[in-house]
């Protein structure tokens, strides 16, 4: 019997992780992706890394966990180039309300937002802030201009809060995520 082939084999995928209390959850995020084919690539935040290690995400993914815009790369191509040019998809989960607001506007003061602006393929957004964060009009702006430009949000879905509150603002169960990725790299 022939082995069913994986719906994201081939595909590079970078895991972008922003500094959200759910940052946690990109560990098994990474651990699905790769269960479903993916070479994952996690590019992290200076906040993601009040939340989880890279080396965590480095063990997980068996690659090198990128993060520090000013690193000393061993390539002479910076990594935020290099990756952005042949990852398939950028999935940011957990997306800050701080994160979608520098991607929005373009900024690139970190490896992850630089890498944003350097990458042409499909961008995947998975909220995950306080609900009052997320019906702010300033986060709404955001998230219109950034759909706009052809982003896809997977999320936030209602839920408990880790700040206490129930309300929308809650990261996408980690399943539904990756289920969503499948669907819209298919």
């Amino acid at each position: 019997m022939a082995q069913e082939q994986q719906p994201l084999s081939g595909k590079v995928l970078i895991l972008g992780v922003s500094g959200s209390i759910a940052a946690y959850k990109a560990a098994d995020l990474a651990r699905l992706l790769m269960a479903e084919g993916a070479d994952v690539h996690a590019v992290m935040t200076a906040g993601a890394e009040k939340f989880i290690t890279p080396l965590t995400l480095k063990s997980l993914t068996r690659n090198q966990v990128s993060g520090n815009l000013w690193e000393n790369h061993p390539s002479w191509q910076p990594p935020h180039i290099e990756l952005a040019d042949r990852a398939d998809a950028m999935l940011v989960a957990p997306a800050s309300a701080n994160l979608l607001a520098r991607i929005a506007h373009g900024l690139a003061d970190d490896e992850l937002t630089a890498m944003h602006l350097a990458f042409q393929n499909p961008l995947l957004l998975a909220p995950a802030m306080n609900g009052k964060m997320w019906h702010h009009p300033a986060t709404q702006s955001n998230v219109s201009l950034l759909r706009d430009r052809g982003a896809h949000f997977i999320g936030p879905e209602e839920g408990m809060l880790a700040c206490g509150y129930e309300g929308s603002g809650r990261l996408l169960a980690i399943e539904k995520i990756v289920a969503e990725t499948i669907r819209l790299l298919a």
